[in-house]
Order: structure tokens, then C-alpha cells, then sequence
């Protein structure tokens, strides 16, 4: 039997694990593993402002420690754009199987906004992006630069159309009849062949079935 792989899901900055978004990519990353969504505590107490960076952290590190009491298997650290970011600067502290980052906030929304690299030069662990080719928070060209020096292994998904949250346009269905549930399909292969690939890298595991 292949390991069975934990996702602990991690929302991004503006809508937490209820959210109807959140709820799907839950569903769908259960037919690979099981699957863990939390909330920050800025999120649980009803504050729209996240915290700052080291409290998301420990709030994300004592989720990963209460799952690995039960969970002795591989862990993916999955998020959405926030999310994936703190989960990527978890990594750099908690050794973790690999992560999955859902739209990626490489750079703000300032026109001289700074590219948030650093943590993606650090990692080691792998790491699969899945990006839409019109996030104004990660503009491809910019995300091909870092990866270029990232010394960790390293994916990109792109998603035809999809925005930051990998929301594809109706002009893109009418002109190839790719619908937003055949995007998201795509997407969810290719974690599921990069969870494969982790795994088998590791310990020489067989598909996941």
C-alpha cells in the first residue's frame, strides 16, 4: 500500500476554511489524502486583518504538531495565496513532506511592490505552484525568475485565464469549452502527480490509487 498523504489546508488572507472556495478544494484533495483545513485565530475571533507573520506561524505549527500525534505519515502543507506563504515559512523550521501553494502571493498590489522571494530561496523542501496566468499577485515572469535560483525542488501548474484563485474566464470556456470544473480537474492531477513523485522520491511508493 502506497503511504497515505495528510494536506493540512490552510486559507488564505481574506476568507477562512467555511468558505465555499476553501470547501471545494477540500473535497477535491480528498480523493488523494486526507485532509486537515484550519483556521487563524484572527479568522476564528472574526477579525478581518491577519495577524502578523510569527503568529500565523505558531498558529500553523501547532496545527502541524496536534496532526502529527495522529497522523504518522507524509504531510503536505497545502494554502491558498496567505496560507501557502506561511505554510512555505513553516518548512523552513518543521521538516514536512512538501507544499502545495494555490496562487502564491509573490508581490503585492503597489506598483513598485516587492517581490517576496526570500522564503522560496530558502526552502528545500518540494514545492508545487499552481498559478493563473492573470494573478496580479504572481505574474509569471517574475515567479520563472525566482524559480530559477530556488535551490529546492520546485513545480508550476499554470492556469489558463485563472486568476488568483484559479478562477478561469467565461471568454476562455467559450473559446476552448474548458469549464471552470475541467480547470480545476486539471489542477487536482497535478498535485496528485506531484504528490506521486514526492512520495516516490521518498520511499519509492507505487501510484496512489
Amino acid at each position: 500500500m502506497p503511504p497515505h498523504p495528510l494536506f493540512i489546508l490552510a486559507h488564505g488572507a481574506g476568507a477562512g476554511r467555511s468558505h465555499p472556495w476553501m470547501q471545494g478544494w477540500r473535497r477535491r484533495l480528498e480523493g488523494i489524502g486526507t485532509v486537515l483545513p484550519f483556521d487563524y485565530p484572527y479568522m476564528q475571533k472574526g477579525r478581518r486583518s491577519p495577524d502578523r507573520l510569527p503568529k500565523l506561524l505558531e498558529a500553523h505549527r501547532l496545527v502541524l504538531e496536534k496532526a502529527r500525534s495522529t497522523h504518522k505519515g507524509p504531510v503536505f502543507l497545502a494554502g491558498k495565496s496567505m496560507g501557502g506563504r506561511v505554510g512555505c515559512h513553516l518548512a523552513l523550521e518543521e521538516s514536512v513532506t512538501g507544499l502545495i501553494c494555490l496562487g502564491y502571493p509573490l508581490v503585492g498590489l503597489s506598483k513598485n511592490a516587492t517581490v517576496r522571494d526570500g522564503v522560496l530561496l530558502q526552502l528545500e523542501a518540494p514545492i508545487l505552484f499552481l498559478q493563473g496566468t492573470r494573478d496580479r499577485l504572481c505574474p509569471l515572469d517574475k515567479l520563472s525568475t525566482v524559480r530559477k535560483q530556488m535551490r529546492g525542488p520546485h513545480s508550476l501548474h499554470t492556469v489558463e485565464s485563472g486568476d488568483h484563485s484559479l478562477r478561469i474566464t467565461r471568454r476562455h470556456t467559450k473559446e476552448t469549452g474548458v469549464t471552470q470544473e475541467d480547470s480545476d480537474r486539471s489542477a487536482l492531477e497535478a498535485i496528485r502527480s506531484f504528490v506521486e513523485g514526492v512520495l516516490a522520491t521518498h520511499s519509492g511508493s507505487v501510484p496512489l490509487t
